[in-house]
């Protein structure tokens, strides 16, 4: 369960401004977040993930009042209960795809690394198409190998909220219905909450709801 009432956000001096009305989204809900470049839906993710604080309003996350934890509760939370695909990526340049994907275990005292984890992680990379690329490094690989490799990442703390940003946006037409079904089937297996960010309107007729967050934040 998601629920955000009156959440405002700005970046310190600039013109950049969320006023949001209210968004409820259910528990195991799948939803699709759409609206033009630019409108807030990357930032919209980033508030619900803790990854930016909102300077007013309430955000809830399950049984979790998100915009009233510090900055390391907030950490912890985000890794213990959020998967995130980001729009970049962001995965390391140190560490190689495998390593990459259990990177989250390695980060958080209270999630245990063991084969059983290492067994999922070759699973979610099979899935994604990516088994033969796992001891390469992100430089070695193509943007669309590492788009999968960060769904896997995403995905390995088999986590109760799923949020992607573009998380087909660097793959060809075939793959693109085949990651979001994963995507899907990973959030359904584990009775998760999906909310992913597409400008791909040929996907949304597999989402539960489409939310036009331009309206939204205009209503």
């Amino acid at each position: 369960m998601i629920q955000l009432s009156s959440v405002e956000f700005h970046y310190g001096e600039g013109n950049f401004k969320i006023a949001s009305a209210d968004l409820n989204i259910a528990a195991q809900n799948s939803t699709a977040l759409i609206g033009p470049s630019g409108c807030g839906k990357t930032t919209l993710l980033h508030l619900i993930a803790g990854i930016l604080p909102s300077r007013s309003g309430r955000i809830q996350v399950n049984d979790t009042v998100v915009n009233e934890l510090n900055d390391r509760q907030r950490r912890l939370f985000r890794i213990s209960q959020i998967g995130f695909v980001f729009q970049d990526f962001a995965l390391l340049d140190y560490l190689d795809l495998f390593d990459n994907i259990l990177h989250p275990y390695r980060i958080n005292a209270s999630l245990k690394l063991d084969s059983e984890v290492k067994d999922r992680a070759r699973s979610l990379a099979g899935q994604m198409g990516i088994s033969a690329k796992l001891s390469r490094y992100p430089a070695q690989t193509s943007q669309g190998e590492q788009q999968r490799a960060a769904i896997c990442r995403a995905l390995i703390t088999q986590p109760s909220i799923i949020l992607a940003d573009e998380p087909t946006g660097n793959l060809d037409p075939s793959n693109k219905s085949a990651i979001l079904d994963i995507l899907l089937d990973q959030a359904k297996a584990n009775q998760a909450t999906l909310i992913v960010a597409t400008h791909d309107h040929d996907l949304l007729p597999s989402f539960d709801q489409v939310i036009d967050f331009q309206k939204l934040i205009a209503s």
